[in-house]
């Protein structure tokens, strides 16, 4: 496991062996992509967004047409 400490100005050094398994190169990007709350997937930002598949996990019950149709709409109202 690889760790990096945050600056005062919030910035990190990714470690050299995570930059050479990602195959980054000075001004490659990074993007965070938030999996669960205050956990992040980190990729590089050149890479197709189906790399993401399996990042995140499907909802545990089934929500219907409806309840979404109903969500939407009570959003849209600003209830």
């Amino acid at each position: 496991m690889s760790t990096a400490t945050v600056t005062s100005k919030g910035q990190i050094t990714i470690p050299a062996s995570v930059r050479a398994s990602m195959k980054l190169e000075a001004g490659s990007r990074v993007e965070f992509v938030e999996i669960e709350n205050g956990q992040f997937f980190i990729a590089p930002a050149i890479n197709s967004v189906q790399l993401l598949k399996g990042v995140l996990q499907k909802p545990k019950t089934p929500i219907s047409i409806e309840q979404m149709n109903l969500a939407i709409s009570k959003k849209g109202s600003g209830k």
